[in-house]
């Protein structure tokens, strides 16, 4: 583990450092299915709401 020891004899550790990697950009079939993940989120939360919307307005 590294550390560093000064003059009065304090000892600071550090964590160790992790590896680091470069993120590779989504390919056509990522893009697409993210789209459709995104379609699908809109259409439930638009029914949700439609939902709640006639649930409150009933009298």
């Amino acid at each position: 583990m590294p550390f560093t020891e000064e003059e009065g004899g304090l000892i600071n550790n550090f964590a160790p450092e992790t590896k680091t990697y470069h993120a590779e950009p989504p390919t056509k079939a990522q893009q697409r299915n993210y789209i459709l993940l995104g379609m699908a989120a809109l259409v439930l939360i638009g029914g949700l709401l439609f939902v709640a919307y006639s649930a409150s307005s009933v009298s």
